[in-house]
């Protein structure tokens, strides 16, 4: 009787819309637009909604605010205020 091999389980990989790098889906933070229009970061990575990943760097999140891609990943404008909480948001995050 031949050996089973265990299978791999495989790691989901999302893009960051800032500086277009591959990464596991744990070490990204997802940017969500809640069915109610709502747009916050997901640190959980499990709100419902359209999401948009990107790397835990303000570099990458600078870069995909100036080119815009939030707003055309989640297909709704985004205020400057919204971008600036996040902003703050994800600087705390950086510092952990």
């Amino acid at each position: 009787m031949p050996l089973s091999i265990p299978k791999q389980k495989k790691v989901p990989e999302r893009r960051c819309v800032g500086c277009g790098e591959k990464a596991g889906k744990k070490d990204l933070v997802r940017v969500v637009r809640s069915p109610e229009g709502e747009i916050s970061l997901d640190l959980t990575g499990k709100k419902a909604g359209r999401g948009a990943y990107l790397c835990k760097k303000l570099s990458c999140f600078s870069k995909a605010r100036k080119a815009k891609r939030f707003e055309s990943n989640l297909k709704t404008a985004i205020p400057p205020e919204v971008y600036d909480a996040m902003e703050r948001q994800l600087a705390d995050e950086e510092s952990k």
